[in-house]
């Protein structure tokens, strides 16, 4: 199938086309008519599919071809952290090359002052987290009563018992006659049926086993005493096909820790979690982009944000105790049909967590041993306070959070490696998303509105 056959604005098309996409993903070839068609969705597929695609192209084409009013918010696209507003926002900005539309941010971590002048305004979209989007609402900044369409991105997060009161709060306060689309890449069908409040005799679409991560990840295990992961984690790293690589850790502490260790070992890295401000996440995830380092170490506040070109391994330093956040966390590598490889480093205290994955995605995963590891080195001493800083990775503790490579092309965002993988999914949890907060474009940290430009 070909874009053209989708009923898409020439303008849109003609974005689709100078990006060198071919066809769309299964998902987007299902969603789009639907969207055209103004009835609600539920759409469901894996990471990396192209979901952002699926409801940014035909959402474009209804406001090319309709009007707006001056002041008034005609899209309101809810996402649950700072990074996949960001990311939502340059998919935007791509696509709407050719079009006079005007688009703000709004989430947490940066000054409020710059999405208080954009609300006032007034925009054609508005993409936001919802703590800071209530909060700027509930002091009566922007006129709401014009939407037309709401999305809900990675709808199982943002439904979830710590964001659903939030997303009330905000739905309440919108008309009541609107298209209303829910994606994500995970949906259980007791979360489908909450959504049924929000949407109006909804069309589902689900492309692929429901909660089954992306089939064009290699998954691996490497069965480790926690003591040794650092070690293992080195050794691993010095293969030269692990050339860009995402580490998962459950504790922010952890990823510092194993940060400083990969720079004191020569290997460049960065690190992506809460305790980072907005704009040192922004310089980590660029960094990472760039090539400027190789390894990014993050906790799952990445896991459902990140979209990055040519991740080639994710590597679970930490397992993670829910299945979902799994699946999201190697959404990171593979995407869009291409070829990407998920390792995860697994202790003994961990194997229950693993067993439940296996039994969630219906199959075993492979169990590797790295030939000439020492898997029976007893662990270092330790001082008293490193024993206490160990623990920060080792333990239970941390709360589920908020998700390209060398394959086949289509929508993705911009970048400067020639035509561009299919996709441009994923969604991340954590606190960040529910605190919202100051709007941000294009990268950049300060928020407010753009003017449509052609592709980087």
């Amino acid at each position: 199938m070909d874009f053209r056959q989708l009923g898409l604005d020439p303008r849109v098309l003609r974005a689709v086309d100078e990006a060198g996409y071919t066809e769309p993903t299964p998902i987007q070839a299902a969603a789009i008519p639907v969207i055209l068609s103004g009835k609600d969705l539920i759409g469901i597929a894996q990471t990396g599919t192209g979901k952002t695609a699926a409801f940014t192209l035909p959402l474009l084409t209804r406001l090319a071809t309709g009007h707006s009013s001056p002041g008034h918010i005609r899209v309101l696209i809810l996402a649950p952290t700072r990074e996949l507003v960001v990311q939502i926002h340059e998919n935007v900005r791509d696509y709407a090359q050719f079009l006079s539309l005007s688009v703000a941010t709004v989430f947490g971590g940066v000054g409020e002052k710059p999405q208080i002048e954009a609300l006032r305004r007034g925009a054609d979209i508005i993409i936001a987290t919802p703590g800071r989007l209530l909060d700027l609402m509930a002091r009566r900044y922007g006129n709401f009563s014009g939407i037309q369409h709401l999305v809900l991105d990675e709808a199982d997060r943002m439904l979830d018992m710590g964001f659903l009161p939030s997303i009330r709060d905000v739905v309440r306060q919108l008309p009541k006659r609107r298209q209303t689309l829910l994606f994500s890449a995970t949906l259980s069908r007791e979360i489908e049926a909450v959504t049924r409040e929000f949407q109006q005799t909804p069309q589902s679409v689900e492309i692929g086993r429901r909660s089954n991560p992306a089939e064009s990840v290699a998954q691996s295990v490497y069965e480790v005493p926690r003591h040794l992961k650092p070690a293992l984690l080195l050794q691993l790293l010095l293969d030269p096909a692990m050339e860009m690589v995402l580490v998962f850790t459950r504790m922010k502490h952890g990823a510092d820790r194993i940060a400083r260790r990969l720079e004191q070992t020569g290997i460049r890295t960065a690190t992506l979690h809460s305790n980072r401000s907005q704009n040192q996440r922004l310089r980590a995830l660029s960094e990472f982009k760039g090539g400027v380092v190789r390894v990014l170490v993050a906790t799952d506040i990445a896991a459902r944000g990140i979209d990055v070109d040519g991740i080639s391994h994710v590597v679970n330093f930490d397992f993670p105790p829910a299945p979902e956040d799994y699946v999201h966390r190697i959404g990171r590598t593979g995407r869009a049909n291409a070829v990407g490889d998920a390792i995860s480093l697994v202790s003994p205290d961990e194997f229950n967590d693993l067993r439940a994955l296996e039994r969630f995605i219906n199959r075993a995963l492979p169990r590797k041993r790295l030939e000439g590891f020492n898997y029976s080195a007893a662990a270092p001493a330790m001082s008293p306070d490193s024993r206490r800083e160990s623990g920060d990775s080792g333990g239970r503790g941390g709360g589920r959070g908020g998700g390209p490579g060398r394959g086949s092309r289509g929508p993705g965002p911009a970048t400067n490696r020639g035509p561009r993988p299919q996709g441009g999914g994923g969604n991340n949890g954590g606190n960040s998303g529910s605190n919202g907060g100051g709007g941000a474009g294009g990268g950049s940290s300060r928020g407010g509105t753009f003017r449509p430009r052609r592709f980087r």
